[in-house]
């Protein structure tokens, strides 16, 4: 059986991407990301996904939860997705969810594909 989809979430970039408040709770914001992932995957995909979930800052110390493995970065959030594309994206698909542009073109250099926030938003 072929390993599922990587789906590796900028948290930091996702939050960010909606003035909705998110500053004011950074930790709380990343833990309602988490938990929309757990409840909807990622809209549109109907094949099996691992989500990954990268924390970084104030929101270091956010739970996994059944369906989101969540990943501390010690220090850049960037550096630890591109880590993770390098360590586990080897062998099978990846996709990024970023709107950061040097990021965008570090994962692609690694052969992941990468998509903005909206994909993990819900909207169209």
């Amino acid at each position: 059986m072929d390993a599922p989809l990587l789906v590796i979430v900028d948290a930091a970039n996702v939050i960010g991407s909606v003035p909705d408040g998110w500053w004011r709770d950074r930790r709380g914001a990343a833990e309602r990301l988490r938990d929309r992932l757990a409840r909807d995957g990622v809209p549109g995909r109907d094949e099996p996904v691992e989500l990954v979930m990268v924390v970084e800052g104030a929101a270091r110390g956010v739970e996994p939860v059944p369906g989101v493995r969540v990943e501390a970065a010690p220090r850049s959030g960037d550096d630890r997705i591109v880590e993770l594309v390098a360590e586990e994206a080897r062998d099978r698909p990846c996709l990024v969810v970023t709107a950061d542009r040097e990021l965008r073109r570090r994962v692609g250099e690694l052969g992941a594909d990468v998509t903005g926030p909206r994909a993990v938003r819900g909207e169209s």
